[in-house]
């Protein structure tokens, strides 16, 4: 008896064990559905990029079809491909520097500084990103045409830097109020001056935080169109642009179009990738918390 008494809780516990858990498998059910869902577009731009323009313009769905890389050859050779992928790399990196060394110091002004209106600013900071992109390019146009600026990528840095601050400042700003202020006090104890407790102290704390607005800027100065188009000419057009030269009076040459889209789409893909554990840290902590 005493034995069966023991073995009793064993076999229960083996018995829950073994239950199916249809809680978890319905989660899981449903964040696979989510993702192919959000994958689909990319596979058919994927596809499309494959195939020839006959096969593209069949009137039936073609799901079987012999693969062809002649659309990527072509948008490789033609079109100046290599001057516009140096514009938008340049155009890309440039933003995201400058706007990561501006938001860094203005999050830390908003969050250790007292001056006049500072809640106000802080709290207000994500409501100039609501302003929709198509509603400033026209008096974007005339401030460029104001000033005289001759090289597009240099005016896009400028105004992909004004876009991407908002969020940047919000989400350091979230990093930096979590960070013990004894932290940056010792610091000044110690000999160092406010640059230096930035640098030194909170930026190697700050990098999930930097890891997130760094890919948010990133995809805002690789992918924008609208006023890439409006400001850049042939020489400083950038890849997003370049796609507007495969709609002709002949037609729309839409394999050419897929493969640009399927080029455009790898780069921030690949930071995404690299930086995920950064930012699942980064909106988990700053975002959410701050």
């Amino acid at each position: 008896m005493t034995t069966l008494a023991k073995a009793q809780p064993t076999i229960a516990r083996t018995q829950t064990a073994r239950k199916i858990n249809w809680s978890a498998i319905a989660y899981y059910g449903v964040l696979v559905i989510l993702a192919l869902i959000a994958l689909f577009p990319l596979y058919m731009m994927f596809q499309t990029s494959l195939k020839r323009q006959v096969d593209i313009m069949s009137s039936e769905p073609t799901w079987i079809f012999e693969p062809t890389l002649e659309n990527y050859e072509t948008i490789f050779s033609q079109q100046k491909f290599d001057r516009y992928l140096t514009n938008s790399i340049v155009v890309g990196l440039g933003a995201t520097f400058l706007t990561l060394f501006t938001a860094g110091l203005a999050s830390y002004a908003l969050a250790r500084m007292q001056f006049p209106g500072r809640g106000l600013v802080a709290q207000s900071t994500l409501l100039i990103r609501m302003v929709p992109t198509a509603v400033l390019a026209v008096p974007i146009f005339a401030l460029w045409q104001g000033y005289g600026i001759e090289d597009g990528r240099i005016g896009l840095i400028l105004f992909y830097t004004a876009l991407g601050l908002p969020f940047a400042i919000w989400l350091l700003y979230g990093f930096i109020k979590q960070i013990p202020i004894e932290l940056e006090e010792a610091a000044i104890i110690d000999g160092c001056n406010t640059f230096q407790v930035f640098f030194q102290i909170l930026f190697p704390l700050m990098r999930a935080g930097y890891a997130v607005a760094a890919i948010f800027t990133f995809r805002i100065a690789w992918n924008e169109f609208l006023l890439a188009l409006i400001l850049t000419n042939r020489y400083t057009r950038t890849l997003p642009v370049e796609t507007t030269l495969y709609i002709t009076e002949q037609g729309v040459e839409w394999g050419r179009i897929a493969a640009m889209g399927t080029v455009l789409v790898i780069p921030p893909l690949l930071l995404t990738f690299v930086s995920a554990r950064q930012i699942i840290q980064g909106m988990t902590a700053g975002a959410v918390k701050g």
